[in-house]
């Protein structure tokens, strides 16, 4: 993975759940940067999202996140403990602790275990280098079965610009907003405003079209850091330099998001559902999300079971106003299953059964309404997903 100038990562074992893995990193920003997040719509969202909401408005330079611990539905103490974790990180970089946005993930409902955090402190702040990406992608995984990265040097007006980041999450993923977390940094200069636009549109189009089990996060929270430390002159609203560099973003947050369903919890296939001639933006991501949230599909999915009448039901429950299920046509890769409301004369078992066993899968739903098109990613329910969830805590 690439190295962001003026971006530096430090990670060590705190021992928060266990003692054998990295679970506390620290990422630093050179001062002068800026920094946009996004975070869950959860009305139970957890303490360390409640003060980063606080902290971001106030240049922060600083990030914390630990793994192993989800801090959420934790009350006061919760909230105290993340400021106290905020205070700690600095007063060792002789800062604010508003600088400091902290980030938390794993288990619901237990206190943070705040003596090893602080006691770690230091060691992740020795540790802070430029070349740390691939160890900060292992120190916040969970039920993750791989590290989840992504970097590329892209060339806007014959400057180098670096985006680099990284995401974890395999379970517990419908982000309202993003995954459950993600942090992206590049070397850009660029106003915070215009960073916060940009990376709120890349999330809507990546993290927010994808669905593991239809369970939004307490945690979720999506980071992007500019440095300003690139030769490229500053991107500025509507230039050529802005639309290659939300392209870029957008790229990274999409890799990203894909990496997420690809590890889902048990997963054994990658599932997209492509819904077009929708009215509405709204209309066709409800439509996906439904086939998407489905169990029945799911389940279908991971046993090659071309039961297409459960994709049927699940686009007629959808909740579309006036569907006139006669205009719908739907597919399975490039076998049409459905049409004129109904199974379609051409479609045969053998042909169906033959696109369920992929490993990769796409489901076309026409809805023969409008002219908009939105791609939601899945995956399939396989036992494994009922083994992790039900042995999480334990």
């Amino acid at each position: 993975m690439q190295v962001v100038s003026g971006i530096k990562l430090g990670t060590a074992c705190a021992g928060i759940k266990q003692a054998e893995q990295d679970d506390l990193l620290l990422i630093e920003m050179v001062e002068g940067g800026a920094c946009a997040a996004v975070f869950t719509q959860n009305a139970f969202c957890a303490a360390p999202v409640l003060v980063a909401r606080e902290h971001l408005t106030e240049q922060p330079r600083w990030l914390l996140i630990n793994s192993g611990n989800a801090n959420a539905g934790t009350g006061e103490q919760g909230l105290a403990d993340t400021q106290a974790s905020c205070v700690a990180v600095a007063g060792l970089n002789n800062a604010q602790a508003v600088q400091v946005l902290p980030f938390s993930t794993g288990v619901i409902g237990e206190l943070l275990p705040m003596p090893k955090i602080i006691a770690a402190l230091p060691a992740v702040r020795a540790n802070l280098k430029a070349d740390n990406w691939y160890k900060a992608a292992h120190a916040i995984m969970t039920t993750d079965t791989f590290a989840k990265g992504y970097s590329k040097v892209i060339e806007i007006e014959g400057y180098k610009v670096t985006i680099t980041g990284m995401s974890k999450g395999a379970g517990m993923i419908q982000p309202n907003m993003a995954t459950m977390l993600g942090f992206i940094a590049t070397d850009a200069k660029i106003s915070q405003e215009l960073l916060q636009r940009c990376l709120s549109a890349a999330v809507e189009q990546s993290f927010n079209r994808i669905t593991v089990d239809g369970d939004t996060s307490t945690n979720d929270a999506c980071v992007l850091m500019a440095s300003g430390q690139s030769s490229l002159a500053e991107i500025v609203e509507g230039s050529d330099a802005m639309a290659l560099f939300a392209e870029a973003i957008q790229e990274a947050c999409s890799s990203l998001a894909e990496a997420i369903v690809r590890d889902g919890e048990g997963a054994t296939k990658l599932i997209k559902i492509n819904v077009q001639q929708a009215i509405t933006e709204v209309e066709a991501v409800q439509v996906a999300k439904t086939v998407a949230h489905s169990p029945l599909v799911k389940t279908a999915f991971f046993a090659s079971d071309p039961n297409w009448g459960r994709i049927l039901a699940a686009v007629g429950r959808a909740g579309v106003d006036q569907l006139d299920v006669s205009r719908i046509a739907i597919y399975l890769d490039d076998v049409c299953i459905v049409e004129n409301g109904g199974r379609a004369n051409s479609y045969t078992e053998e042909a169906g059964q033959a696109v369920m066993a992929q490993e990769e899968i796409s489901v076309t739903v026409i809805l023969g309404r409008g002219k908009i098109e939105q791609n939601v990613l899945t995956c399939d329910f396989s036992y494994d997903y009922v083994r992790i969830n039900a042995e999480y805590r334990t």
